[in-house]
């Protein structure tokens, strides 16, 4: 067990670039491999050690994530449900977790991402900085489609959001780990265009301190938000199966 960390899965979002497929359940539910997509970034956090773990999901279809999973007992873990009422952004639904996390460091990973290599190294080097903020990167051909980190020398010197003109080739992954000091950060927030709290500016506030790291993931990774993605990633899965 791992008992200075606390897991968060974020599972919201409606799935509306999945078409039909999530007209009547959750994204998260529908299958990567043999197991629900849900599963995937569950399993990389117990297998890093930590048990505690919140899933914040939004209001339509909790009930089924609950049926599913029910306490994580099957999983050895504990698990914890928060709803978030509306689609107000990563960093607003990271919010709910400041109750759950009681000043422990929080690792979380949005639900919908699909990788395979297991979260030791990364954990192992977020220790190493217990007060800075870390994220993952992947190097991927279409990064304007993502957050993107510019690299100098293996460190973040800069950070956008699904820029037209990208300035590498360095996707942020969706894996972040956080002191507990991040929930202040989240309050100081304003609501981008999209009328959302952006997990890009509490990156960018890390960094702006100098307190932002950063690991890169060797293996496979891809989202699964749209039909394309959901199909590479059942493909990778079955092919070569993540480590956990």
């Amino acid at each position: 067990m791992n008992p200075t960390w606390r897991g968060i899965v974020l599972a919201g979002g409606k799935g509306t670039r999945l078409g039909e497929l999530t007209k009547v359940t959750n994204k998260h539910l529908l299958p990567v491999g043999p197991s629900p997509m849900v599963y995937h970034p569950l399993r990389k956090l117990i297998g890093v050690g930590i048990r505690d773990i919140l899933l914040v999901s939004g209001t339509e279809h909790m009930g089924d994530f609950v049926e599913l999973l029910g306490s994580g007992r099957e999983e050895q873990c504990s698990l914890t449900y928060r709803v978030q009422d509306e689609a107000g952004g990563i960093a607003q639904a990271l919010g709910l977790a400041e109750l759950f996390s009681q000043g422990c460091r929080s690792l979380v990973i949005l639900g919908d991402n699909i990788f395979g290599d297991s979260l030791a190294s990364f954990v192992k080097e977020a220790e190493a900085y217990p007060d800075h903020a870390w994220i993952a990167l992947k190097e991927v051909p279409d990064p304007g489609r993502y957050g993107v980190a510019e690299i100098n020398a293996g460190k973040i010197v800069g950070i956008e959001e699904k820029p037209a003109h990208p300035k590498s080739h360095w996707a942020v992954a969706g894996i972040y780990a956080y002191p507990a000091d991040v929930f202040g950060v989240v309050k100081t927030l304003k609501p981008s265009w999209r009328n959302e709290l952006e997990i890009t500016d509490v990156n960018r506030w890390y960094l702006s301190q100098g307190r932002l790291g950063c690991s890169f993931l060797e293996d496979y990774w891809t989202d699964a938000g749209t039909l394309e993605s959901l199909a590479l990633a059942n493909q990778l899965v079955l092919k070569s199966p993540p480590r956990f």
